[in-house]
């Protein structure tokens, strides 16, 4: 197999199809980890379209550790290399949903998915060096004045729409932390791991607000909220050769500027913790 292998989560629709297209188009066989079904075939339909490489399908719902895991597992078995991961999908919820788990839908699809995913497949990774892990985040980190793993890890409890703002930050807050924990655990001349802010899209991610379809279409009309320039900074971080080597970035959508990881979770010793948390939650999960 000589073309190069990305995969890319939610990849249906926004970023990630934007995304996926151009990797394509860039030569790389491309793998998509996908809930809906019929989604997934329609992607798959139109990258055909633009690319006479190979198209996979994982069918998964990332909000389900024990998905997450049994799709890393299947993806690594499926491939010979894997040069590129992108853990993009997200949800922005505006109301509390409880994953058959028992965690908070939003925190499990933003953060614990793609941990467990990526952990999964960094032995595939390793194996395929120099290979790139590319994490979606958000500048909405900046909504998160603390936090404390131990709970917020396993907070369930009901919020408003308004309170979903920071939740959701948090989430994203956690997706930097990771990465750049992850970043220092890894070698560089192996796998280098960076996220970014992919500025406001005008996508799916917010669906959940009522009106969003409509507002989505006038957003769209006034080109506000173009997502090519979101999936533009996540190809270069998945591609350009002026990144090599370097790992443990957050960066913006502008102009690819390297940004800081926002307080509360910027010292080492933070994403410390949250790494030796999330072990433990998942840990205990899987002894369950």
């Amino acid at each position: 197999m000589d073309r190069p292998v990305a995969v890319i989560t939610g990849a249906t629709s926004g970023l990630g199809r934007i995304a996926a297209f151009e990797l394509a188009r860039q030569g790389y066989r491309i793998g998509t980890v996908a809930r809906s079904r019929s989604r997934a075939e329609a992607l798959v339909d139109e990258l055909r379209a633009v690319t006479d490489g190979p198209v996979d399908v994982f069918h998964a719902d990332l909000g389900l550790i024990s998905d997450a895991r049994r799709v890393g597992e299947e993806i690594a078995a499926h491939y010979p290399r894997l040069d590129v991961l992108v853990n993009n999908a997200g949800l922005h919820a505006f109301a509390q949903r409880i994953t058959a788990e028992g965690f908070a839908e939003m925190t499990a699809v933003n953060y614990l998915g793609p941990f467990v995913l990526t952990e999964a497949l960094k032995e595939k990774l390793g194996a395929s060096a120099p290979a790139r892990i590319v994490n979606v985040a958000s500048e909405a980190s900046r909504q998160a004045k603390t936090i404390a793993p131990a709970e917020d890890l396993r907070r369930t409890d009901a919020y408003t729409r308004r309170e979903s703002m920071p939740l959701y930050g948090r989430t994203k807050l956690m997706t930097i932390m990771w990465t750049q924990d992850l970043a220092r655990r890894l070698d560089p001349d192996k796998i280098t791991v960076n996220c970014c802010d992919p500025g406001f899209n005008a996508t799916g991610l917010g669906r959940d607000l009522p009106g969003s379809a409509v507002l989505q279409r006038v957003l769209n009309t006034l080109k506000i909220g173009d997502p090519r320039k979101g999936a533009g900074i996540i190809v270069r971080l998945a591609t350009d050769p002026a990144l090599a080597g370097t790992s443990g970035g957050y960066f913006s959508v502008r102009d690819a500027r390297r940004l800081q990881c926002p307080e509360p979770g910027r010292s080492p010793l933070a994403q410390k913790e949250l790494w030796e948390e999330t072990v433990a939650l998942l840990a205990a999960r899987a002894a369950d």
